[in-house]
């Protein structure tokens, strides 16, 4: 067998060495050429010299590759190998199919760092300091400008710290001076929206002298902005120009928003000319409508008409991003604007930007144009007018429209109504929109001249053009309150302010109506909606206060008359009306004065006069009504029942003499008065004078009245102030119980003094005619 081996041995060369080196086992493959063994027979392991190799576990030679002969997977010796699973089976996965070798668990953790160095440390630092700088952002983005501010300081702090322990490391050369200048300017901002202005200044300004910073020139245009803020326009001027050296001629557009500043710094300080320069030098290169609109401001207030006009060509002559020439284009972006509108197609982003723009063009050069038109001819305004009309003609047919009804306008201003009507009249021919509009303000016109009739006509007319026109819906509405019928009236009302929402003529006539239908909450309701609106509105004030009273609830009526009185201090009718409310709460003292208030600052009221007049009267200060009464006198100097009160006064304060002499002097001017003759009889027999002769013409006055009617004898009532005069009869029956109520000491004082040598036995009928004067219901009447 040696000697076949031998032989076979020497056709090595023709084969691979793929020899199976796991044979352990006790049945192994077969042999290749170079051994004859029969199946099943073990074959010694030869050495690489064709010897047995000695040491081996029951006679198992030992291998080169050995470290798999006890039982391992076997290793290849060549470098491709299965995917995934081999094709022997090892001890530890022995009839298992795991190509995924998801039976070996999850992966163990990972081991921690045993201790950060100096350098990971200051990296963690640096992340915190990132994170609270956007934290802080995000906080003023979403206007919480307080939580901004801490964040922002925090992140200064932690930028300090991390500062100081890169340098405590030997790491300087590490710091991170974006960084620190991120952190300072975030800080500054904050500061400035935060409202405090002199930090804000000094950050910034430790940011623009730090020389490691080359590009925070820029900062200057902040500090600017908060100088123009605080109103120091030269200081602001002086660091926009200092921004403007810094900032390279390649940043154009920065350059010319720089210049924009100035030039309205300079408008701020009154000094146009300097202004002027800085806008056209934008208007020159980079033109703009902001910066013409306002380049056309200075020149008005100049007065200069034909630099006025030279501005407002230059404005035109800008394009507007958006405008199509075509109309057939034209019809189809509206048509896509329209269905936008009703939700049927998908909002263009694109086109949005481009009408915002275009609206926004057009409303500077609309302003504009009504700005100068009324200037540029001031011997005859309407040539402005038309020169403005020529010029937009050419490129802005509709605003040219809207100048032409903004002239019709103009004609109602200064009355001439026949060429307004004219005027807006030649719209019935023109597009929907100017047909809606010039409707709108012919029905406005005819509803003042009182012409309601065309005034609905034409609200019709511009309703049916633009239903959702909320003007044109006002003005049919009032149409109808006019003709009573309010349940229609607020119908359209309420859908005018489902038009737009804050149409404020449609929801203070929408609270009116509800008064006429007597739903005074719902009323309430609207015109406190719209105080939410229009809080300083004196009319909706007024409004709001009067319902309350008309509902009896007076501490609200006052407290919202005092929020009135705030707005107009000095309006005679509701500081008068607040002294009433006053009055009627017992709040005599606080009533008093608010009278009092309104009597200075209109003394001719006469509610107010004979109001003050009473007071005094029943506070017993006949000295001070009698100067009351006599203004009142003043003012109605042929009311006679002005005299008779100051007469009463004096009568009332023991002065009879003098009581007697004004009785007389009115007896002289009203012959027929019947007070001033039952007054005169009783202090004449009072004080022991002659009376006979005044005795029968009082005797005749009242045949003479008793033949009259009942409506005809209210001769010369003094008190009856509120319910009218009050005649001689009810002056007879009024009841004289007032009188037992007063204390002893009063009537004592309001009794007459005997005359000497004089019998006294009429003094009960002065006493009582005296009651009867100002009794206190009447007073009552007259305060409440």
């Amino acid at each position: 067998m040696y000697s076949s081996q031998q032989n076979n041995s020497s056709n090595d060369e023709d084969y691979d060495f793929n020899y199976d080196l796991n044979l352990n086992s006790n049945s192994g493959p077969p042999g290749t050429a170079s051994g004859g063994y029969a199946f099943g027979q073990k074959a010694p392991r030869m050495s690489t010299a064709m010897q047995p190799q000695p040491g081996g576990a029951g006679g198992g030679p030992a291998s080169r590759m050995g470290t798999a002969s006890q039982g391992g997977e076997a290793r290849p010796m060549t470098s491709v190998s299965g995917a995934g699973f081999s094709s022997k089976q090892g001890a530890g996965n022995r009839g298992t199919f795991d190509p995924l070798n998801q039976g070996r668990g999850a992966a163990p953790a990972l081991a921690e760092k045993a201790d950060n160095s100096a350098e990971d440390l200051a990296k963690e630092m640096e992340k915190v300091v990132h994170s609270l700088i956007e934290q802080s952002a995000q906080s003023s983005e979403n206007h919480e400008f307080t939580k901004a501010l801490e964040k922002a300081k925090d992140a200064g702090k932690k930028e300090r710290a991390l500062c100081k322990h890169r340098e405590s490391n030997g790491l300087a050369d590490q710091i991170n001076v974006d960084l620190t200048y991120a952190v300072w300017f975030n800080l500054a901002c904050v500061y400035q929206q935060n409202g405090m202005m002199e930090e804000a200044l000094n950050t910034y300004t430790l940011v623009v002298k730090n020389k490691n910073y080359p590009q925070a020139g820029r900062l200057r245009v902040n500090m600017g902005n908060i100088y123009f803020y605080q109103k120091k326009y030269p200081q602001a001027i002086k660091m926009y120009r200092m921004a403007l050296d810094q900032i390279p001629n390649s940043g154009k557009e920065v350059r010319f928003k720089i210049f924009r500043n100035i030039g309205n710094s300079f408008v701020r300080l009154g000094q146009f000319q300097d202004a002027i320069q800085s806008f056209e030098t934008i208007m020159n290169a980079s033109p703009d409508f902001q910066t013409g609109f306002n380049l056309v401001l200075c020149y008005y207030a100049l007065g200069d008409a034909e630099k006025m006009k030279r501005g407002f060509n230059k404005m035109l002559a800008i394009p507007i991003a958006g405008i199509v020439e075509e109309e057939d284009e034209e019809e189809e972006v509206k048509a896509v604007e329209e269905a936008e509108a009703v939700g049927q197609a998908r909002i263009d982003s694109l086109r949005e930007e481009l009408r915002k723009r275009r609206k926004e063009a057009e409303h500077y050069i609309i302003t504009a144009a009504r700005l100068i038109a009324p200037a540029l001819e001031k011997s005859d305004w309407t040539v402005g007018y038309e020169w403005v009309n020529d010029a937009l003609k050419i490129d802005h047919d509709n605003l040219a429209s809207q100048m032409s009804i903004d002239q019709g306008l103009q004609y109602l201003k200064n009355k001439d109504f026949e060429k307004a009507i004219e005027l807006l009249k030649s719209f019935e021919k023109k597009d929907q929109n100017m047909k809606a509009m010039a409707a709108t303000n012919l029905s406005f016109i005819y509803f003042l001249e009182g012409d309601y009739n065309n005034a609905d006509e034409y609200a019709d007319l511009a309703v049916r053009n633009s239903r959702y026109n909320a003007k044109a819906l006002v003005n049919k509405g009032n149409c109808l309150f006019v003709a009573q019928e309010f349940h229609r009236a607020k119908e359209l009302y309420l859908e005018a302010i489902g038009v737009q929402a804050d149409c404020v003529e449609a929801i203070y006539n929408l609270g009116l109506a509800n008064m006429r239908m007597s739903s005074p909450d719902e009323a309430r309701q609207a015109f406190e909606k719209l105080h939410t609106i229009i809080p300083n509105n004196p009319a909706v004030i007024y409004q709001i206060a009067n319902l309350y009273e008309q509902q009896g609830k007076n501490q609200q009526a006052a407290k919202w008359f005092n929020v009135l009185i705030t707005r107009v201090p000095t309006d005679p009718g509701i500081l008068s009306r607040l002294g009433q409310i006053f009055s009627k709460e017992q709040e005599e003292s606080q009533g008093f004065h608010y009278q009092l208030e309104s009597y200075r600052h209109y003394p001719v009221n006469l509610d107010v006069i004979s109001w003050l007049g009473v007071w005094f009267v029943k506070h017993e200060m006949y000295e001070k009504s009698i100067h009351y009464f006599e203004r009142a006198s003043q003012i109605q100097p042929n009311e006679v029942k002005w005299r008779l009160m100051v007469t009463s006064c004096y009568r009332r304060m023991g002065n009879y003499s003098k009581a007697l002499q004004l009785y007389e002097e009115i007896h002289e001017e009203y012959p027929d008065n019947i007070e001033c003759l039952r007054y005169l009889v009783a202090i004449c027999k009072d004080l022991g004078r002659p009376y006979d002769e005044h005795q029968q013409k009082l005797v005749k006055l009242d045949r003479q009245l008793a033949t009259k009617s009942q409506n005809q004898q209210g001769g010369g009532a003094m008190t009856n102030m509120v319910g009218g005069p009050a005649t001689s009869r009810e002056r007879e029956a009024s009841p004289r119980a007032e009188a037992k109520r007063d204390s002893p000491k009063k009537q004592q004082a309001l009794a007459a003094p005997s005359a000497k040598g004089v019998d006294n036995r009429g003094g009960g009928r002065l006493q009582e005619r005296e009651e009867e004067d100002f009794a206190d219901d009447d007073v009552n009447d007259l305060l409440a």
